[in-house]
């Protein structure tokens, strides 16, 4: 792998921890990851925590992907009411939130919270969505799934700064110094989780 990383972060409360270490947690962790959806051309991007979850395989990674293969670990019952959710969530516009499982390689199951906002073109049809996605397994302690779609789901400051935290993400891309990704990364997945709370909570 090479040698380990000096480089100490401080990118949220004073934590500070050799690079690498981070950045070997958060990719083990399974916790956030983040989508991107071209919808005009029926293609999705995921980053590495993200094509994990929910296509089971790492390597596809900030890849095209297309079909079956994109939801390819969404569990069997889960499967064809969360594609009719996201297409009924995508053609009314804004906000897709949605509480589904997935099956992991070694068969055991994972509760994951996905939200994302559709974007129009100048005429109203969708063209893009994109999202973060956070594993809630541990959080979750039964109950009935959510799933709420359109602006009648009001956005909460934490909301919005997951908006923002994603744009940054893609804005920024592969070339940014990893300090910065990996800063990028530790606000998704605070941001992620303070949100699957807060709807936990109501």
């Amino acid at each position: 792998m090479g040698q380990r990383s000096k480089t100490p972060v401080n990118a949220i409360d004073g934590f500070s921890e050799p690079l690498d270490r981070l950045r070997a947690a958060l990719d083990a962790s399974c916790v956030v990851g983040t989508w991107d959806w071209d919808i005009v051309r029926s293609t999705m991007v995921y980053d590495a925590g993200a094509a994990r979850l929910l296509t089971g395989d790492p390597s596809l990674a900030e890849t095209e992907i297309s079909g079956h293969e994109t939801l390819a670990a969404v569990h069997p019952d889960d499967h064809g009411w969360l594609i009719e959710h996201v297409q009924d969530a995508v053609r009314a516009g804004g906000l897709v939130l949605a509480e589904y499982r997935v099956v992991a390689g070694d068969g055991t199951i994972h509760w994951l919270l996905s939200r994302g906002r559709t974007f129009q073109d100048a005429v109203g049809r969708p063209v893009r969505a994109r999202g973060i996605i956070i594993d809630i397994t541990e959080m979750r302690e039964g109950g009935d799934r959510y799933v709420f779609s359109g602006e009648a789901a009001s956005a909460s400051t934490l909301e919005q700064a997951a908006d923002l935290a994603i744009a940054l993400k893609r804005l920024l891309g592969d070339d940014v110094a990893a300090d910065l990704r990996l800063a990028t990364d530790l606000v998704l997945m605070s941001l992620g989780r303070a949100i699957a709370r807060d709807r936990g909570s109501h």
